[in-house]
């Protein structure tokens, strides 16, 4: 009997190409375009040569500023989600196609009818990462502020599902004419009405239902309201909780019991944290090689901007390898500017900054990377396929949300060192099965199909 719970599990892998970010490291001589279209191919393709279940594409509705300024230290390559997908759709076969899409600044008709024909056109391999935002700063671009209380963003966006559930569900499962012909068939196309607080809807849905019925729901929220909603209605969870072991099985068995109170089954839904790997032919070298890493994602300019932003004024003007600033922190309002990321207790960081960086030694910008995100795994790809076959068949996780550090060629090391050795140990597919995105995770019919 195995030791496992999950002895049969397999291991999935996305891909995640974020747009704005200083996690890819736009300096290194084979970094590439974030906005050409052959860096998105190039990254799509190569996923999928790796079987991998999806490419995974973030979105934002403004730029990050400091200061009134645009931030120029991102990396800033947003096209619009759909449109990037669809083309990538026509130079794809099998590899699902996610777009980051925002229920606070777009309105359910719309979006539902545009992520439909993603579904469609890729014959079924679309999801949707369902996102919030409650900023006044994003809220400028759309000349509505922030009308939108932060405990109200779940609260519209749960509707907001609702109601693009129902238009995908307007036509019926055989709606083709009896003679075979292109039309459908008298009855199968249902109007649908949707009012409540958030909405007022009235459509005859244009599109008929791809081969997997819905696109597959992703969702990223952390905070308890954000697990509630991805229980109630995501179908993969985008979570942070990818470096630590036990901190990842914590948060998959708090999912799992908030599945299980939404009245849905304890694995209805596939968790892929985010993250980010390292590969080299000896551990050594593989810690070597992610610390490099790290000085290149983290430069003096980046260090200053963070601990500015702790401190709350300018520190641009400091030396990152010299030590933290004396001076204590002052709280400002959080505006939303330099990301979703909100620092509470200035002072409390700060605290706990000194204290690291005085016991270890440490600079300003050794401080920002010793105690910032935790961003994944460094290894031999035979000492990674270990690792995360127990990950995945302790179920801590069900795989990973890869987020490559080299653009567009970073996830070469992955797909044929790695891979094969997943293969070797029975987690990792070695062809895919299916045609949809569905298919690939595991995922029952959506929730309203059931």
């Amino acid at each position: 009997m195995s030791e496992y719970p999950f002895p049969g599990a397999q291991l999935h892998f996305g891909v995640f190409f974020q747009g704005v970010n200083h996690w890819t490291i736009w300096s290194h001589p084979d970094s590439g375009s974030q906005i050409d279209f052959a860096s998105f191919r190039r990254v799509a393709q190569t996923a999928e040569r790796g079987l991998f279940d999806a490419f995974f594409l973030g979105e934002g509705l403004r730029l990050r500023e400091s200061g009134g300024k645009i931030h120029d230290l991102d990396i800033a390559g947003r096209p619009d989600a759909i449109t990037q997908l669809s083309a990538l759709a026509a130079v794809t076969d099998r590899i699902g196609l996610v777009a980051t899409q925002n229920t606070t600044y777009n309105e359910p008709a719309d979006l539902a009818r545009r992520l439909s024909g993603l579904d469609l056109l890729s014959g079924g391999r679309a999801g949707w990462n369902v996102v919030t935002t409650d900023n006044a700063w994003t809220g400028e671009n759309f000349r509505r502020g922030g009308y939108l209380d932060h405990a109200d963003r779940y609260v519209r966006a749960g509707l907001f599902v609702e109601a693009a559930r129902a238009i995908w569900d307007g036509w019926a499962h055989d709606w083709p004419a009896a003679d075979g012909s292109t039309w459908a068939r008298p009855g199968a196309v249902t109007p649908v009405r949707v009012q409540n607080a958030q909405f007022d809807v009235e459509i005859i849905p244009t599109l008929p239902r791809s081969p997997q019925g819905h696109p597959v729901l992703f969702q990223a929220g952390d905070s308890p309201a954000g697990r509630d909603f991805g229980a109630s209605y995501a179908e993969v969870i985008f979570s942070a909780h990818g470096a630590d072991f036990d901190d990842a099985l914590a948060f998959a068995n708090d999912l799992r019991a908030r599945l299980v109170a939404a009245g849905r089954p304890a694995d209805d839904l596939r968790i892929l944290p985010g993250t980010e790997i390292v590969i080299a032919d000896t551990e050594e070298e593989a810690e070597e090689k992610q610390r490099w890493i790290r000085l290149q994602q983290v430069t003096p300019a980046t260090a200053l901007a963070i601990a500015s932003q702790v401190w709350g004024f300018d520190l641009s003007d400091r030396d990152a390898d010299g030590p933290l600033p004396s001076e204590d922190p002052v709280e400002v309002e959080e505006t939303g500017e330099m990301g979703s990321r909100r620092w509470t207790d200035r002072r409390a960081i700060a605290a706990r900054w000194r204290e690291v960086a005085e016991a270890e030694k440490l600079s300003l910008r050794e401080t920002v990377i010793r105690l910032g995100p935790q961003r994944g795994h460094a290894g031999t790809p035979s000492g990674l396929a270990d690792k995360f076959a127990h990950w995945v068949r302790s179920g801590a996780i069900d795989g990973f949300n890869v987020s490559p550090y080299l653009i567009p060629d970073g996830l070469d090391d992955i797909v044929d060192r790695l891979v094969p050795e997943l293969q070797d140990r029975g987690v990792y597919r070695t062809e895919y099965t299916g045609t949809t995105l569905r298919e690939h995770l595991g995922l029952r019919p959506p929730l309203t199909r059931r």
